[in-house]
């Protein structure tokens, strides 16, 4: 199963549910809370090409977006292939 890290803040309800799903599917994620970890906004701003909201999610390098955008991944039956990949690592 590829890596996943996802940028959060813990009030956030699209990062419980982005959270929430990778669950579901068994995917293990390293959380880095934006409002707790110093640098790690700018870390996150500078990796997810400018987008500011949370949260922001990348499978190995591939940066998947926001909350929606996973969902709508999983809709496409792509999710599950994605997190898989090993060449995508």
């Amino acid at each position: 199963m590829q890596s996943v890290t996802i940028y959060t803040t813990a009030w956030c309800p699209y990062c419980s549910a982005a959270k929430s799903l990778l669950k579901e599917k068994g995917a293990a994620f390293q959380e880095i809370d934006v409002e707790r970890t110093q640098g790690a906004r700018a870390a996150m701003i500078e990796r997810a090409g400018g987008r500011t909201s949370v949260p922001q999610i990348f499978v190995g390098t591939t940066h998947v977006g926001g909350c929606d955008d996973l969902y709508a991944l999983d809709r496409a039956d792509r999710l599950d292939a994605l997190l898989a990949d090993k060449a995508n690592a």
